[in-house]
């Protein structure tokens, strides 16, 4: 569904991402991963039409959507959620889900419509009519997922969605994102939790200073040396052996 080749960025003498790419088949759940600066979420914005790559293309169902504008890629069929969450205050939770909505509706009653059956959905249901500024973190999350949902998207890029969140609310959007693809959209995620990673993910790629150095199944993932050293640093690899 998503095939990315090539794709580079520069800031001044910084290269951000190299040469990165990532196939993701339709009905997936895919990961990205990599340690705090490896260029993952550089490499989403480019993706999802928040940055302009210096090369590289990104193929969505058959059509190159690298440089295209963020509303122009969410109309195509593919949105991202943000790992700050930065709901409208002043507006409800179900008036924030409502925002998406509008994408694929200008009519007020249907968009409305639309956005109260995904808000019910991903369990919001008893928070539609209450300030967005009275949700939780948990809550929040939620929302920030259900605005990109009300869409109607085909895929969706979730930026590291369970940050923050206790391991009960983990396992609960562990199930959201379950269902989410069961529902028929596939999924790509940047997350830092592994068991979440692992309980989730076909696929996995890793990124280390802007570069991917690892590509497979999360098992295979989590035992290759290359993952492990830029996790924990060179040396790390042969040390965990040696104590195994």
């Amino acid at each position: 569904m998503l095939e990315v080749s090539g794709l580079s960025k520069r800031f001044g003498g910084l290269q951000a991402v190299r040469d990165v790419a990532l196939k993701v088949p339709p009905g997936s759940i895919t990961a990205l991963i990599g340690p705090n600066g490896a260029g993952k979420t550089t490499t989403f914005a480019m993706i999802a039409g928040f940055i302009r790559p210096d090369s590289g293309r990104v193929v969505l169902d058959g059509h190159d959507i690298a440089g295209r504008r963020p509303d122009q890629i969410a109309e195509a069929g593919m949105v991202r959620t943000f790992q700050i969450t930065q709901p409208f205050a002043g507006l409800t939770v179900l008036e924030n889900i409502r925002l998406g909505a509008f994408l694929r509706s200008a009519d007020t009653s249907a968009a409305t419509a639309a956005a109260r059956a995904v808000g019910l959905r991903l369990g919001l249901g008893p928070f539609l009519d209450r300030p967005a500024a009275a949700l939780t973190v948990a809550g929040r999350k939620r929302l920030e997922v259900a605005r990109a949902l009300a869409t109607a998207p085909r895929m969706l890029l979730l930026d590291e969605v369970m940050a923050g969140l206790n391991p009960t609310e983990i396992q609960e959007i562990v199930a959201m994102i379950r269902a989410i693809r069961d529902g028929g959209v596939t999924v790509l995620l940047i997350e830092h939790i592994m068991q979440a990673v692992a309980a989730l993910a076909d696929d996995v790629y890793v990124l280390a200073e802007g570069a991917l150095i690892a590509h497979g199944p999360p098992r295979a993932i989590a035992h290759d040396d290359r993952v492990i050293e830029a996790y924990l640093g060179r040396g790390a690899a042969a040390k965990l052996g040696a104590h195994a």
